[in-house]
């Protein structure tokens, strides 16, 4: 255990320190955050947080290697933990593109493809399947290789579906990395098996990684870690759960819940994500039935929902993280300890997370003075305010607080040329 947490200390301060030069990197090629109509950021904020997380995980795998427990491990622990990263750094380098150049979607997914198909030809994939009755389903590679890109290609979207507010993304990610770890590592000491696991390592650094980038990404942000980044932790934590269907010859014994042990390779990923991926799928079904293309950008996200119902933008972020803390510790008590307190636990963590969601709001709720929560009047809308003018189209607002009468009108004019 001494080991993992020397794990996630190197990956949280190499990806601190990496953070001020990832946002130099940004600033210099221009990889910055333009102010849109569905943001919530009102200034321009530099892209590629990712770069810094990919160093953090980097410098947590080398330190691994020399650590004298985790160095005895067998060899195919560092060998899929590298493929891994591998797959991280292709992904990563193709959103720093994105970041600097705004790739189409078709591109950007055939990257992803390329990187979950990178995971698939060096083994790391799904290997059987678990049945109800806690029996295996052998998979052949066509089924393997399927598998493994819808469940890599989802994780990563949703990530980025959820990526909307400061420091959610890497919050969320960062609770699902550490339940999972607590998961491989109690999972392997129940059965008696190596406690150095590929998932426990990857899950241990991503953690790290995450709690790293935070400072850096809470509200008021300073860095976004941009499709670099929400590609490269979504693809880390779903390919670490992967790992579960090779690391173990046959399904391991756990103490919990015998029908979510059989589910637990398929579901716990999707538990560890269910609030991204709950986002993603109503995102892709209103845009649908709206006949618009599912890729298209909309306000309408769990987070953009919390904030119309009241909450400030910090306390959506960590409404969300409590959502996600949630759901994916639940699942993994419930599939590890067979008692009532864990379902007491579970049952509190769910009655607290609804009450801060729908009942917070009601509580704080001002009182009405003749003026909404802007200060404005009631019937006034919120895009008159001075930093997002009502007539000003997307694209960089004009400074209306330096510039002369003509000056605000020579900046509108260009800022309307720009976009149309």
């Amino acid at each position: 255990m001494r080991e993992y947490l020397l794990v996630f200390l190197v990956a949280l301060s190499v990806t601190y320190l990496l953070t001020v030069v990832a946002r130099e990197i940004a600033l210099r090629t221009g990889a910055v955050a333009a102010v849109r109509d569905r943001d919530v950021h009102a200034e321009p904020i530099p892209y590629l947080g990712g770069l810094a997380m990919l160093g953090g995980l980097g410098a947590a795998y080398l330190v691994a290697r020399e650590l004298p427990f985790l160095s005895r491990s067998e060899g195919f622990v560092f060998k899929d933990a590298g493929v891994v990263l591998l797959a991280g750094a292709l992904v990563c380098a193709v959103g720093v593109v994105d970041d600097i150049f705004d790739l189409d979607a078709l591109t950007k997914l055939g990257g992803q493809v390329l990187a979950a198909g990178l995971l698939v030809v060096f083994g790391v994939r799904f290997w059987y399947f678990p049945g109800a009755d806690g029996t295996q389903f052998a998979l052949d590679d066509a089924q393997g290789a399927l598998l493994t890109l819808v469940l890599v290609i989802g994780t990563m979207n949703a990530v980025n579906f959820v990526d909307g507010l400061d420091g959610l993304a890497s919050g969320v990610v960062g609770i699902g990395a550490a339940a999972f770890f607590l998961y491989c590592y109690t999972v392997s000491a129940q059965n008696n098996l190596t406690l150095v696991t590929t998932g426990a390592l990857l899950s241990a650094a991503l953690a790290g990684a995450c709690a790293g980038f935070l400072p850096h990404n809470f509200h008021p942000a300073r860095l976004f870690m941009g499709d670099s980044g929400s590609m490269l932790i979504g693809l880390v934590l779903s390919a670490s759960a992967l790992t579960l269907t090779g690391q173990f010859s046959g399904m391991p014994e756990v103490g919990g819940n015998s029908l979510f042990a059989t589910v637990l390779p398929v579901l716990l990923p999707i538990s560890l994500l269910m609030v991204p991926i709950v986002d993603l799928v109503l995102a892709v079904v209103r845009r649908t039935r709206a006949g618009r293309s599912p890729m298209s950008a909309d306000k309408q996200h769990l987070h953009h929902r919390l904030l119309e119902i009241g909450h400030s933008q910090r306390r959506a972020v960590l409404i969300m993280w409590m959502w996600a803390f949630t759901i994916a510790t639940g699942a993994v008590l419930v599939s590890l300890f067979d008692s009532a307190w864990v379902w007491w636990s579970v049952g509190s963590m769910l009655a607290l997370s609804v009450a801060l969601t729908f009942v917070l709001p009601r509580v704080n709720r001002p009182r009405k003075t003749g003026l909404g929560d802007t200060g404005l009047p009631e019937n006034a809308s919120v895009e008159g305010r001075v930093d997002e003018p009502a007539d000003e189209p997307a694209g960089e607002p004009a400074d209306l607080t330096s510039a002369p009468a003509e000056g605000v009108v020579e900046a509108s004019g260009r800022a309307g040329e720009s976009t149309a």
